[in-house]
């Protein structure tokens, strides 16, 4: 039967070569389209360029603002590389009636009073940061472009250019698509759209890079205006408050004296209008005051924590309510941050003062699945704290979205679209302030991700399948077909994924040997295609030369050769127990992600020059998980170890004891674990796989939820004499949790682990003496694991060896 499929696969797979290949064949690269047209055609359309000449002036105001100024300049360069007609840009209405004109933003407001109005009745009435609107009204010879503040005539301005054809899919050149037309014109134009969400922006945090990223977010329809919250400062002020002994995370919330505190230090700031952040230092807060104790109602069953929202509440309002009485006139505002511990919504405290904002960020809450996603039960729960959030906050919430990759230290795909779009869509309804995502960049792991948010954000009901359709072509000119079967398919495995965890451990239960089969003949049929094209036409869909598509498919061919070899490394490694070849295809991965980098620092984090990532930074980094892979070859290569066996791929699986209802973690468990005297039979007989975590294997609580409380896996070995004659190691290479260790139902080892999964250092190894306990012949190997959230169990198959000395 095994035979029988592979052959079926590799059949397939050499059809869709076929076929896309025949499909190449008979594509080039088109030529410039004739004329392109915002607005409805009508019979005296108004002619920017026409034949390379440009026929239409561009105003700009001359007390214009920074961005309404780079709307004018960006408006002649795009017209200018899409016809080759540069338009002049003039700080006054030409005075011939009949003198076509694009006038930007305060020019526009002073030259029609109707662009104005249209703006006031569009715009959000009362904006607590920033509301945006635009306009675009055709006029006789006038298209009048404009926004309600600076940056919102930029977005005129870009607006208009995609009407045009122009996009900005990645920072820099690179990502940015310009289309040839002979002609640009515009018909009957009467516009006007104001996004639902005040605050809309990325950061670029950790080691990724900026090039480009200003004007990509500004294209993009992403805006400067900031909410304060989102950048963690509490510890600033209760620092010097800390008990003894203690740190900022164990100073009372609810205490008066620490309003008192921070009110004190804040106060000259809110009096001037400076707004200040409150939002939590980066860590679980805990304390014994009988205050905050009195203010938790509930359990955090994600951080393992009593919930101490409604203290943290109580200080916020306290804070608020104490500054707007001593400043009425202050517009500033207090922002704090639902985050940790204290993302629980607040149960006690049911209304925010109005100078309070909060931001919510789930930072450990399942990012694969939309919020109504019903496979996953993590992420409902999410949407539910949302709503009461933004029932407390009435208008003052925003969210810190996470967008960084759960794959980023691995450069890996990690598409997010389809869960934005649905997300955002909610957002809106419920009345959200606006969207901040935080992102590493490092676009071979968040590829158009920023697009779509940027996009998404602008407006919730952009149709993303339409704007894929619209990509393909304009991005990879005559390899779209195939790149969209390879992108496709790379969507499709997140889409239909029900893994809820995020971070690389996760990465095998997407990224399979059978994804990457079906990527590689549609990337060779896509280079194809373009290289027939090319012998037949030097130009592309983006008017530019073909090394521009050429560069792309570069990009694209490095991404899926990172892919293609740590795919190749955890089967090795994890699957086959082969180090040696899993360092190999480790350190062919590396050189395909450091040509990315090389290629352009935009594409991955910095893995060039003095901040690249070193391998003594841990197994958390590519390189360091490279690096152990390394160790484990020497243990079975006679080295530091020489291999006796391989345990097998396929254990038995039972549950055992479910986390209950009211269950409060206290730290190590102990004891004699949950399978001593070997695993009690199941309903029905379940066999779980070494070499992938449980939840990824689908291995979940009824009802879908990740926290399996305790369980066993076990497996059999069968030792020879001389295996059992000198030391004697079992070594679990990829194993969660705090573990038993039981030999013929006896407890030969414990594991200590503190939860949640990020206590640990990212090797998550064992390394077991079993010298002396355990004789020739058969025996029952046993791992007893606690899992009260998010991973669980064996990841990497275990292997016998024996310690080779010095």
């Amino acid at each position: 039967m095994m035979k029988q499929d592979a052959a079926r696969s590799s059949s397939g797979s050499r059809g869709l070569l076929r076929r896309l290949a025949m499909m190449a064949a008979a594509l080039v690269l088109p030529q410039p389209a004739l004329a392109q047209l915002a607005g409805r055609h009508g019979a005296d359309d108004l002619a920017i360029t026409h034949d390379g000449t440009a026929l239409a002036v561009i105003v700009v105001a001359p007390d214009a603002g920074p961005w309404e100024k780079r709307a004018g300049s960006d408006l002649q360069k795009y017209i200018g590389l899409m016809t080759g007609a540069m338009p002049q840009i003039v700080a006054t209405l030409p005075a011939g009636a009949h003198d076509g004109a694009i006038v930007l933003g305060k020019a526009a407001v002073a030259a029609d009073r109707r662009v104005a109005a249209r703006l006031t009745a569009t715009a959000k009435p009362h904006p607590l940061v920033q509301g945006d609107a635009i306009v675009a009204l055709r006029a006789g010879n006038r298209l009048y472009l404009a926004g309600s503040n600076d940056e919102s005539s930029y977005f005129a301005a870009s607006w208009l250019l995609q009407q045009w054809g122009c996009r900005w899919y990645l920072p820099t050149a690179f990502g940015e698509v310009v289309p040839q037309h002979r002609d640009l014109s515009v018909g009957t134009l009467s516009f006007a759209y104001a996004p639902p969400f005040e605050i809309r922006h990325y950061w670029t945090a950790w080691n990724g890079s900026e090039d480009g990223a200003e004007e990509f977010r500004h294209r993009n329809f992403m805006s400067l205006a900031r909410l304060p919250g989102n950048g963690q400062a509490l510890d600033a002020y209760t620092t010097d408050i800390a008990p003894p002994g203690g740190t900022a995370f164990n100073v009372p919330f609810s205490a008066e004296a620490t309003a008192r505190h921070i009110v004190t230090k804040i106060a000259p700031s809110y009096r001037k209008g400076t707004s200040v952040s409150l939002a939590i230092a980066d860590g679980r807060y805990q304390n014994d005051d009988p205050g905050d104790r009195a203010l938790v109602t509930e359990y955090d069953r994600y951080m393992l924590r009593p919930s101490l929202t409604d203290a943290m509440m109580t200080l916020y309002n306290r804070v608020a309510a104490t500054l707007r009485h001593d400043a009425p006139d202050s517009k500033a505002l207090i922002g704090g941050l639902a985050y940790v511990n204290v993302t629980l919504p607040p149960r006690i405290v049911t209304k925010a003062e109005p100078n309070l904002a909060m931001w919510i960020a789930p930072i450990d809450i399942d990012p694969n699945h939309a919020i109504d996603d019903p496979r996953s039960p993590p992420r409902q729960a999410y949407g539910a704290m949302v709503d009461r959030w933004a029932k407390v906050m009435d208008g003052r919430l925003a969210i810190y979205d996470y967008d960084q990759g759960m794959l980023v230290w691995r450069d890996l795909p990690d598409p997010s679209q389809d869960v934005f779009a649905r997300d955002v869509r909610h957002y809106a309804k419920l009345g959200i302030l606006g969207i901040g995502t935080e992102s590493r960049g490092a676009y071979a792991t968040t590829f158009l991700n920023l697009f779509f948010r940027g996009q998404l954000m602008w407006d919730p009901n952009a149709d993303v399948g339409a704007m894929l359709k619209d990509f393909y072509p304009a991005f990879y000119g005559p390899a779209a077909p195939a790149m969209a079967d390879y992108w496709g398919a790379i969507f499709a495995a997140w889409r239909d994924t029900g893994v809820t965890e995020h971070e690389a451990m996760a990465a095998p239960a997407i990224y399979t040997p059978a994804l990457v089969a079906r990527l590689a003949p549609a990337l060779d049929a896509a280079e194809a295609a373009f290289a027939t094209a090319r012998g037949t036409s030097a130009k592309g869909t983006t008017g530019r030369d073909a090394d521009v598509i050429a560069q792309r498919l570069r990009f694209t061919r490095l991404s899926f050769e990172v892919i293609r070899n740590y795919v190749a490394m955890i089967d090795a490694s994890a699957t086959r127990g082969d180090y040696a070849a899993a360092v190999r295809a480790g350190e062919q991965a590396l050189a395909a992600r450091q040509q990315l980098a090389t290629l352009s620092p935009i594409f991955t984090t910095h893995v060039v020059g003095v901040e690249a990532e070193k391998p003594d930074g841990g197994p958390a980094w590519f390189p360091g998980e490279v690096e152990q892979l390394r160790g484990l070859a020497a243990l079975t290569d006679g080295r530091k170890g020489q291999l006796i066996a391989k345990l097998p791929l396929a254990w038995s699986f039972a549950l055992r004891d479910p986390v209950p209802p009211g269950w409060r973690y206290t730290g190590e468990v102990g004891g004699a674990g949950p399978c001593r005297g070997g695993i009690a039979p199941e309903p029905a007989p379940r066999m779980v796989r070494s070499d992938l975590y449980l939840q990824g294997q689908g291995v979940l609580r009824p009802g879908g939820a990740n926290d399996l409380g305790f369980y066993c896996e076990a497996t059999q070995i069968d030792l020879a004499p001389a295996d059992v004659a000198r030391s004697l190691h079992l070594m679990l290479p990829g194993l969660f949790n705090e573990a038993w260790l039981y030999v013929d139902g006896k407890l030969v080892a414990h594991r200590g682990y503190s939860e949640p999964w990020w206590n640990g250092d990212y090797r998550r190894d064992w390394d077991v003496d079993l010298s002396g306990l355990v004789a020739a012949g058969g025996h029952t190997i046993t791992i007893g694991g606690f899992n009260p959230v998010h991973f669980a169990g064996l990841f990497r198959r275990p292997f016998l060896y024996r310690p080779v000395a010095g």
